[in-house]
C-alpha cells in the first residue's frame, strides 16, 4: 500500500472502526483534524484481531520530535500496522486518505519560497509568502518597539538610585525616666520636657537636665 500525501508532515489516527487524519504546519506544527470517516467493514466484521486498537503513526513510533513520516517509512510502517487488514478495509483507507488530503488542503497554503506548507496563521496575504520568509510588518514593529521599551526600563533601572536600608534611626530617649520619650516636647512616660538646652559656650545640644556640657564640660544653667 503506498500514500502518497501533500505534506509529510502528517498523522494517520485510524482505526478498525474508522478513519481520520491530522496535518501539521511546518511552521507553528499546528495541526488540522479531518472529519472522522467510518468504515463499512467493521460493521460487516471484516477486520483483524485487537479490535478498538488504534493505528497511529505519530510521535509514539517515529519519536517525539518528528510529528509526522517521510514517505517512504511512511510507507512501511502503514504496511506493518496494517497487516491482516483486509482489502476492502485498505481500499476505504486509501480512498479517506484522498478525501482527507483535499479536505486538509483548504487549510494549508504552501510557500512558493520555502516549499513548506503553513497554516493561515503563518501566511503573509499581503506578501504572497510564509511568515518565516516574509514576517508582517505590523507584527515587527510591535515587537521591536516592545523589546525597546525593556531595553529603555532597564536602563532607567540601572540609573535609579535604591533605598538600600542603611539609614540609621534614633530614639530619643526621655532624660527623666529613661523610657522611649516619643517625637513631641514631652515624655510620653512621665511628662517631662524634652527639650535641648544649648551650651553657652560651645553652642551643643544638651538634655534639659543635663548640668554640664556633653561636649566642652562647661556647667549648664
Amino acid at each position: 500500500m503506498t500514500m502518497q500525501a501533500f505534506t509529510d508532515n502528517f498523522e494517520d489516527n485510524s482505526t478498525e472502526a474508522g478513519f481520520q487524519f491530522t496535518f501539521y504546519c511546518d511552521l507553528c506544527r499546528e495541526g488540522y483534524k479531518t472529519h472522522f470517516h467510518e468504515s463499512s467493514t467493521f460493521k460487516k466484521g471484516s477486520f483483524f484481531k485487537g479490535i478498538g486498537r488504534a493505528i497511529s503513526l505519530g510521535a509514539s513510533i517515529l519519536g517525539s520530535s518528528n510529528v509526522g513520516y517521510h514517505a517512504e517509512r511512511g510507507a512501511d510502517i502503514l504496511s506493518e500496522r496494517f497487516h491482516g487488514m483486509s482489502p476492502e478495509w485498505q481500499k476505504e483507507h486509501d480512498h479517506s486518505f484522498e478525501l482527507a488530503q483535499n479536505e486538509a488542503k483548504e487549510h494549508f497554503i504552501r510557500c512558493p519560497r520555502c516549499k513548506k506548507w503553513v497554516c493561515e496563521n503563518d501566511w503573509n496575504e499581503q506578501e504572497g509568502l510564509c511568515v518565516e520568509d516574509a514576517p508582517r510588518m505590523a507584527v515587527e514593529v510591535a515587537a521591536a518597539k516592545a523589546e525597546k521599551m525593556v531595553e529603555d526600563i532597564r536602563e532607567k533601572a540601572q540609573k535609579t538610585k535604591v533605598f538600600t536600608g542603611e539609614i540609621e534611626t534614633k530614639q530619643t530617649i526621655c532624660p527623666q525616666c529613661g523610657k522611649p520619650a516619643g517625637e513631641g516636647k514631652f515624655c510620653n512616660n512621665c511628662g517631662a520636657s524634652t527639650a535641648l538646652v544649648e551650651c553657652p559656650k560651645c553652642g551643643a545640644k544638651n538634655n534639659a537636665t543635663s548640668r554640664f556640657c556633653g561636649e566642652c564640660g562647661n556647667k549648664i544653667g
